[in-house]
């Protein structure tokens, strides 16, 4: 294999990225329609386009933000054109959580809204980190060097842990797991919160395989966004680990 992965059109050189990252946005939207037509929805179709809209925004910001302290060292060598390109899937979750709170607060909408999204969302980064596996070393989703039978050359020489392969076999158990427990009675919302949980803790582990820069303690900001999201649902876990004990 020779990383990035690319094709010619009319002696252009396209990156295969591109169209698994559009492709993984498309497939995410419309298994979420498909998904939405087969469900009560006890949200207004208004209300949940402008939880969709706070998803996005707060996804934008936080994609971004985390991506610019994933590399403290160079924050002062940021343009806004690097701080736009450079971005981090678990700071977007991490910002779309924050802004569905804030924009659900605003239109007083008290209803758990975050089920719906978790089978397209597993779906759309399932074929998202295809494309960054395709890039090699030019995405930052390698790991460090290992002689560990999963090793691959991305494309500097080295036997790398592919991360962007992990994430994808990860992905897969997820899928399997929502689909046995799909059936199971569960309060509204906790589906969303067993998938953020696991997946940030999926997260915090992969970073100690990958060249990161540590932004405190030792511990990058993907590490840190984890321990935030830990945080922000204590009560979820408290409530189901004290059930599992009784």
């Amino acid at each position: 294999m020779t990383f990035p992965f690319q094709f010619e059109i009319f002696e252009k050189t396209f990156y295969w990225h591109f169209i698994f990252e559009t492709l993984a946005f498309f497939v995410g939207i419309r298994m979420y329609y498909f998904l939405k037509k087969r469900t009560q929805d006890s949200i207004s179709d208004t209300n949940r386009l402008v939880i969709m809209i706070g998803a996005m925004v707060g996804a934008l910001i936080g994609s971004r933000f985390i991506a610019l302290l994933e590399n403290p060292s160079q924050i002062t060598h940021q343009t806004f054109l690097t701080l736009y390109q450079n971005k981090t899937v678990a700071g977007g979750f991490l910002g779309g959580l924050f802004g569905v709170e804030l924009i659900k607060k605003a239109i007083r909408e008290k209803s758990s809204s975050g089920d719906l999204y978790v089978i397209p969302i597993i779906t759309a980064l399932f074929i998202g980190r295809i494309g960054c596996f395709s890039m090699g070393m030019a995405e930052p989703t390698y790991g460090i060097e290992t002689n560990f039978f999963t090793g691959i050359n991305l494309g500097d020489g080295l036997k790398r842990h592919p991360i962007a392969l992990y994430e994808m076999f990860f992905m897969i158990l997820l899928f399997i797991f929502f689909q046995s427990i799909k059936n199971k009675a569960l309060l509204n919302g906790d589906r969303f919160k067993i998938f953020m949980i696991l997946y940030f803790l999926f997260r915090f582990l992969i970073e100690f395989l990958k060249p990161y820069e540590p932004l405190l303690l030792n511990l990058s900001s993907i590490q840190w966004s984890s321990i935030l999201i830990f945080v922000y649902y204590w009560k979820f876990l408290y409530r189901e680990f004290s059930f599992s004990y009784k």
